[in-house]
């Protein structure tokens, strides 16, 4: 909570909105480069695939994890395995994802490591996220 704190301040300070996205972006970047190995491996795959297939998904931190919003609402977030000592990282997707199916359906991935297969999955969760 502490780190939303600062995040939600750091924001307020920020100045026009090309370059509040450009700190934003490069908030999230420094991020990924803090993370142990694999959980940043995974962590700068998962950025360029939303980058390259969800582009209007503004970088952001969240919690003080990558996370790409739409509207200043968070779509889809990247947490490290590292940061809460679990077992795996995680790919999840908030109430903003257009991603609903029937009555139920997953809103978090589990991650241990990403292949190319993945990586195609990511990209068109994304893509229907923000559709």
């Amino acid at each position: 909570m502490k780190e939303r704190a600062k995040e939600v301040r750091a924001s307020a300070r920020r100045g026009s909105r090309a370059g509040k996205a450009a700190e934003e972006e490069a908030a999230v970047v420094a991020k990924i480069a803090e993370m142990e190995d694999s959980d940043r491996a995974m962590a700068e795959r998962i950025h360029a695939v939303i980058k390259e297939n969800a582009p209007v998904l503004a970088p952001k931190l969240w919690y003080g994890m990558p996370a790409y919003a739409l509207d200043g609402k968070v779509v889809c977030f990247f947490q490290s395995a590292q940061k809460f000592n679990a077992r795996y990282a995680t790919l999840g997707f908030n109430d903003k994802a257009n991603l609903d199916d029937g009555a139920m359906w997953p809103t978090a991935f589990a991650l241990t490591k990403l292949t190319a297969a993945d990586e195609a999955r990511i990209g068109e969760l994304v893509k229907r996220a923000v559709s």
